[in-house]
C-alpha cells in the first residue's frame, strides 16, 4: 500500500462531477467499485454500507460507490434504495477510472468488486478486490475504515 491512487473526476447520480482530490480534500475516501445498479449483489453489499452510514460516511472517511452504469440508471437505484452517498457513473469514457484502479472487466465490459481506501495525501492506503459473483464482507470494509482511529506502527 501507499502507491499513488488514480485521479478521477465523474459525474454523480444527479450529474455534479466528483473528483478523487476533492473527497480526499480532509478525510480519506472509500471508493466501493461495483459491477451493476440493481444487482443483487451489488444491492447487498451497498445497503449494508448504508446501514451502518455513520461508520463510513463522517469526519474521517466518505464513501462513494462507481460503476459504468449510465448516471440516469443510478440516479434511480440510488433513489430505490435510498442510498444517503454518491453514486458515479464510469460510463464515459467507458470504464476509465475503472480502467486506472486494475478493476475492469474487459470481456464484461463492467467493473469487478474494488474496494479501495485512499488517503488525503492521494495514496491508496488499503483496497479489497473481488472477482466477478464474489461478495464483499462487510466487516473487512469496517476493519479497513476503524484502521483510521488507531494509530499506526
Amino acid at each position: 500500500m501507499g502507491e499513488p491512487a488514480p485521479g478521477f473526476t465523474l459525474p454523480d447520480q444527479h450529474g455534479n462531477q466528483v473528483s478523487l482530490a476533492g473527497l480526499v480534500r480532509h478525510r480519506h475516501a472509500l471508493v466501493v467499485f461495483f459491477p451493476h445498479a440493481f444487482s443483487s449483489i451489488c444491492t447487498a453489499e451497498l445497503l449494508e454500507v448504508q446501514l451502518n452510514i455513520d461508520r463510513f460516511v463522517n469526519d474521517a472517511v466518505q464513501v462513494v460507490g462507481v460503476s459504468c452504469d449510465p448516471r440516469d440508471a443510478l440516479r434511480m437505484w440510488g433513489a430505490h434504495e435510498g442510498y444517503r452517498f454518491p453514486l458515479l457513473s464510469d460510463f464515459w469514457p467507458h470504464g476509465v477510472a475503472s480502467r486506472a484502479y486494475g478493476v475492469f472487466d474487459e470481456e464484461g465490459g463492467m467493473a469487478v468488486r474494488g474496494t479501495f481506501l485512499v488517503a488525503p495525501d492521494q495514496t491508496v492506503r488499503w483496497s479489497l478486490v473481488r472477482g466477478p459473483g464474489e461478495q464483499r464482507e462487510i466487516g473487512e470494509l469496517h476493519a479497513a475504515v476503524r484502521g483510521l482511529t488507531q494509530p499506526t506502527h
